[in-house]
């Protein structure tokens, strides 16, 4: 019962505070990155029909961890599949479904982030979320697509809290519109550059003349390196950067980045649009350690093509941008990752978890100083 209590006190506070979390994002304090504006939102959301849901875990003094559960579009994804792909920029992770999408290329679940060791019971819970959608009563093999971070420094990961019931719950939660960020769902227990980190989003609206297309991200921000905000050494500047010290030499960790657009496009030229995201990590400081599982899922949800595909028959015609027509998605998708991952910094909030560890959220009043200095503000 404390259990549940605790479970739905955080939802209802995240529910609540949507549009707070909205308010202290880095644009809020004239942070500009890139060149390309931003959606309605600044999130993934801004592409047409994606909806997002966190189901946020929080309980006694070492539970710290959520589901992050994000849906491509408003039907059924096993019958309106959607082109996809997936990029390894460093592959020590557990992400299920590489192989059938890296085969196929396509998606037909949604995507589900949560921590490490709860891959397994979110794989499952996809499946049956999956075969319980009316129409796919004759449907005997699912690919769920599940990825993850480990938030074992701030949560009890051994613990395995996170069933289910969890994942449905972030599934049924799922909507449209602006995006609660920082410490909620899959980023509840994260750490990033050595400060508090989280789920974090933002869009690119690439100009009409070039497309017009809408390109969004979300990240499970949970990583390290020498944190840079738009351009700017900030991690240098505070002296907290991996290997400043014997408290930050351990560098491991992850970035699972989420990518969706309008484009039309197919996989081959999706996975070049998700090398790009880690060109957006880089930008941050992100170095894609060792121990790190950086993962790209990349995904068109073009309405033509989506509904050719589900077309009978044994060929289908779709509508494909040709490569010269590219270098814009991947500027929005740099962009887009970029601010992703700051925002994801700036949500976040100093949290306590297991065996009484700490860690900080960074400290923006220092941040916007550092920002000014460099003549990085536009106020």
């Amino acid at each position: 019962m404390k259990h549940t209590l605790f479970l739905l006190t955080a939802m209802l506070y995240f529910q609540g505070h949507l549009g707070q979390a909205q308010n202290i994002r880095a644009r809020d304090y004239g942070i500009k990155i890139g060149v390309f504006p931003p959606g309605k939102w600044n999130a993934i959301t801004d592409v047409a029909g994606v909806s997002v849901g966190h189901t946020t875990l929080i309980a006694g003094t070492d539970i710290r961890t959520g589901v992050t559960a994000i849906i491509p579009h408003q039907q059924d994804l096993y019958q309106y599949k959607v082109p996809a792909a997936i990029y390894i920029g460093n592959g020590f992770g557990k992400l299920t479904g590489y192989s059938q999408v890296k085969e196929l290329g396509n998606i037909e679940t949604p995507i589900v982030l949560t921590n490490t060791l709860s891959v397994p019971e979110a794989a499952g819970a996809l499946i049956n979320y999956t075969l319980n959608q009316p129409g796919n009563e004759a449907v005997r093999s699912v690919n769920p697509v599940v990825g993850e971070t480990n938030d074992g420094y701030l949560n009890d990961i051994r613990g395995r809290h996170i069933q289910e019931k969890e994942v449905l719950s972030a599934l049924a939660s799922a909507r449209t519109g602006p995006v609660a960020e920082g410490n909620v769902g899959a980023g509840t227990g994260t750490v990033s550059f050595g400060f508090k980190g989280g789920i974090g989003t933002a869009s690119r609206i690439i100009p009409t003349a070039l497309g017009g297309y809408t390109v969004g991200v979300l990240v499970q921000s949970n990583f390290g390196g020498v944190l840079e905000i738009n351009g700017v050494p900030i991690g240098q500047a505070l002296k907290k950067f991996s290997f400043a010290n014997e408290l930050l030499n351990n560098v491991d960790g992850s970035c699972m980045i989420v990518v969706m657009t309008d484009a039309p496009l197919d996989a081959r030229n999706l996975e070049r649009v998700a090398k790009r995201a880690m060109l957006g990590l880089a930008k941050t400081g992100g170095i894609a350690s060792n121990g790190s599982g950086d993962y790209v899922i990349a995904l068109s949800v073009n309405p033509k093509n989506i509904a050719a595909l589900a077309k009978d028959g044994s060929m289908y015609s779709p509508e494909l941008l040709k490569n010269e027509a590219m270098s814009p998605l991947f500027l929005a998708t740099i962009e887009a990752t970029e601010e992703a991952i700051i925002n994801a910094l700036f949500a976040a909030e100093t949290l306590s978890g297991k065996d009484q560890r700490q860690i900080e959220s960074i400290p923006k009043a220092q941040v916007i100083e550092l920002m000014k200095a460099y003549n990085k503000i536009n106020e």
